[in-house]
């Protein structure tokens, strides 16, 4: 077996040990990235981490107003499917669906022609593990490893692999594009969600009854006892799993809740970002919005999932009316 050294490790657990932790302590580190000490939206996240980097907000920040408003514009009547001037909850929701799954498309098409190393069309797992690792790595299914940053490495190895090896759904081997989508993104393929729900189900029932508890889904939290109030994160994470997960309200996530938690619900994100988007932005009361409604509250509007925080004006599939 060949072993990653240590100075390969190190970075890589700083990356993924949020992972570790499980989906809810991930999504908590990116709550207090992405809003501030006192709860308040910070807009700047969004232009550098969801634009793409520095270097899109820096292109964004190049175009002048007038083709900014030419692009948006263009935008806009491509969310308005029936042309009749007005953009409804459902048009902006269906909009932002696309949007999230054209990005995931395109991003894995990208990652996919970097993995894919002698360009046959498949990415093999030993032209996964050179992309990501620089190497082939092999660990023992049933050797528990005495150093603990190693054996947690070898334990995020091993579930990657199981994840590719169900997503090889044709049974050639290596992945093929849309494989490779599923594999990178699980919430695309209908096939793939109930092993990500037996997954789930490994790494946080610690007591193998088939469902989540609260105490599983924070995890290895433990309320410091001289501290005087739970931290902002561990609030916010009890409040999703009573209010966003926990549907029957039995105290504890079934594997179709557990699948909501693991597995982002686009279609519900979308839907709340329409409503909000025409709650702030709907200057007549009529439920819908105009274009001069959008243009008059046009950071507003990029600073959204509607227009991927403003990654479209970039993009001509989006913007350009003919395509």
């Amino acid at each position: 077996m060949r072993r990653p050294p240590p100075a390969l490790l190190v970075p890589l657990l700083l990356v993924l040990l949020p992972l570790l932790r499980g989906p809810g302590a991930a999504a908590a580190a990116g709550e207090r990235a992405h809003y501030g000490g006192d709860g308040e939206h910070l807009p700047d996240y969004d232009r550098e981490a969801l634009l793409g980097g520095q270097e899109e907000v820096e292109e964004f920040a190049k175009l002048n107003a007038e083709e900014q408003q030419k692009r948006l514009k263009g935008i806009i009547k491509k969310i308005d499917v029936d042309a009749d001037g007005f953009l409804t909850e459902a048009e902006l929701s269906s909009w932002i669906q696309q949007s999230f799954k054209h990005y995931v498309v395109e991003d894995a098409k990208q990652q996919f022609a970097e993995y894919d190393k002698d360009g046959n069309g498949y990415v093999s797992w030993e032209e996964y593990n050179i992309q990501m690792y620089d190497r082939v790595i092999d660990f023992e299914v049933d050797a528990t490893l005495e150093d603990t940053e190693e054996e947690s490495f070898r334990q995020l190895h091993l579930k990657d692999k199981k994840r590719f090896e169900r997503a090889d759904e044709d049974g050639i081997s290596g992945l093929n594009l849309d494989e490779f989508i599923a594999f990178e993104h699980p919430e695309e393929a209908e096939y793939m969600k109930e092993f990500v729900i037996q997954e789930a189900l490994e790494e946080h029932d610690k007591n193998g009854d088939g469902f989540v508890s609260l105490e599983e889904f924070l995890g290895d939290y433990r309320r410091d006892p001289t501290a005087s109030e739970e931290p902002e994160w561990i609030i916010v994470e009890k409040d999703r799993f009573k209010n966003d997960y926990d549907k029957d309200k039995d105290g504890r996530l079934n594997p179709q809740e557990l699948l909501s938690w693991v597995v982002p619900n686009n279609e519900g994100i979308a839907q709340e970002e329409a409503a909000h988007l025409i709650e702030e932005m709907d200057l007549d009361g009529n439920k819908k919005l105009t274009e001069a409604e959008i243009l008059q509250n046009q950071d507003l509007f990029l600073n959204s999932e509607a227009t991927d925080y403003g990654r479209q004006l970039h993009d001509a599939s989006f913007y350009h009316e003919e395509l």
